[in-house]
């Protein structure tokens, strides 16, 4: 995944096996091999992947982040307290991860200001400044009603 993350960008139409193999030069995997674990990420969902001509192109059914969110989403429902997870994961975070959240809550409950994220500019404006992409948008693969 880190290849099609780091080699392919958003509007790209995706990559090869040939050229996800040639990224993992030194691996020594076979060709066969990395044809297998994309072939087993598009039967997941983790990859989209399109035919062009004999070949297959692959990309990332989601972003980085979209799927780091989803996991942390999915840790939370491994048992116990979401509620005592969530505490004990906020009082866990540096003061600069603190504003982001407090920034991204913010966006999400509609607040805007300085008030919402201790700076000169709101919620969702500075949320969007500090991980480069709309605020307030839920990850890809997210249920709604989370």
């Amino acid at each position: 995944m880190d290849v099609l993350w780091d080699v392919v960008p958003g509007t790209s139409d995706g990559v090869t096996v040939r050229e996800v193999a040639d990224a993992l030069d030194g691996r020594e995997l076979a060709y066969t091999t990395v044809m297998t674990v994309l072939d087993r990420l598009a039967g997941k969902g983790m990859v989209q992947r399109e035919r062009e001509g004999r070949a297959w192109r692959y990309r990332p059914a989601a972003s980085r982040e979209a799927h780091i969110a989803q996991l942390m989403l999915d840790a939370l429902d491994l048992g116990g307290s979401r509620d005592a997870a969530l505490v004990r994961f906020a009082r866990s975070v540096t003061g600069t991860e603190a504003e982001v959240l407090r920034a991204a809550l913010g966006s999400e409950a509609g607040l805007t200001g300085p008030g919402a994220t201790g700076g000169d500019k709101g919620g969702a404006d500075a949320l969007t400044d500090r991980v480069g992409g709309p605020a307030g948008r839920r990850p890809a693969g997210e249920a709604a009603e989370r």
